[in-house]
């Protein structure tokens, strides 16, 4: 069971994660996109950690559902709208739960994936988050089904969104910015997929 203090460290440590790497993302998005994923990334869950005080008490649909508000009015480019509509749809279908079961983080995780494909129109291999997100959150059911444990259902599911994100470097970009580069987008590491695996690690990092 993953508690409501746990979700609170998850954000904290995912702001912390990006804050560390925004240079770092904001480099990868330089060479396909805008450059400023780490710094929009890093300006939104600055003020994420502003909002987390004043919804500590309520429960994990509610927290989440805050985190969700806040990047959309805070985030500019891709990244406010994707991940504003992935902590919205999570926040839903945790709704007035103060814990989270294995399927229950599963259902989260899915309905934050779900968002994302339907906000951003993207599928794999269009070298985008989902590139990241998709085969964790495959790699968290499976776990689950075989009976395991959030701990071990997590580590795998971070070992997939890894290779999810490596995997995006020879990829040609089909969506967003970096598609208007063609064949010039080839060989670099996609920044959405790099901060999607910070996400997952994060809430991994927590859970250990």
């Amino acid at each position: 069971m993953v508690r409501k203090e746990q979700i609170l460290q998850w954000l904290q440590r995912f702001a912390t994660l990006v804050e560390a790497n925004k240079d770092y993302l904001t480099e990868l998005d330089a060479a396909i996109g805008d450059a400023d994923h780490g710094i929009n990334m890093e300006r939104g869950f600055k003020k994420v950690i502003t909002q987390l005080p004043t919804v500590a008490d309520k429960d994990i649909g509610s927290i989440l559902k805050t985190v969700s508000m806040t990047l959309i009015s805070t985030v500019g480019g891709a990244s406010g709208p994707l991940y504003g509509t992935l902590f919205l749809r999570a926040s839903t279908v945790v709704a007035s739960k103060q814990g989270l079961s294995e399927q229950d983080i599963l259902t989260m995780l899915q309905a934050g994936l779900d968002g994302v494909i339907s906000r951003g129109k993207a599928q794999l291999g269009d070298k985008t988050m989902v590139d990241a997100f998709s085969p964790a959150v495959a790699a968290f059911g499976q776990a689950v089904t075989r009976g395991e444990d959030t701990l071990s259902a997590m580590q795998q599911a971070v070992a997939a969104a890894e290779k999810g994100m490596q995997d995006t470097t020879p990829m040609q970009a089909k969506k967003g910015r970096a598609s208007y580069l063609g064949e010039r987008s080839i060989g670099h590491q996609d920044p959405g997929a790099t901060s999607v695996y910070f996400m997952l690690q994060s809430l991994l990092d927590v859970i250990q």
